[in-house]
């Protein structure tokens, strides 16, 4: 139990910065590339780039390249239920 406790917090913890959250919460409706985060969302390409390496690193996000294009989606099954039941109460705001 004290493992199943130990990964949700990790995730509690990477939902908590606010960029990783709006990132998430766009990736979580279909693959996104770059350019199309840093427009919707307005975060500045090197925030984006160091909070998407965060979101990669901890297998939330994966990652598919196309020409120079890299698309983004979700990577687990535990970060679209967790990002379907968020949407659902917060994202769509």
């Amino acid at each position: 139990m004290q493992a199943s406790v130990d990964d949700a917090r990790k995730l509690m913890q990477v939902l908590s910065n606010s960029d990783r959250m709006m990132l998430l919460c766009e990736i979580g409706q279909g693959e996104k590339c770059v350019s199309e985060l840093e427009a919707v969302l307005n975060i500045h390409q090197p925030t984006l780039s160091q909070q998407l390496t965060v979101l990669r690193k901890e297998k939330l996000v994966k990652t598919r390249r196309d020409g120079k294009q890299i698309y983004y989606s979700l990577a687990s099954e535990i970060a679209i239920a967790v990002m379907s039941v968020l949407y659902k109460y917060f994202c769509k705001r």
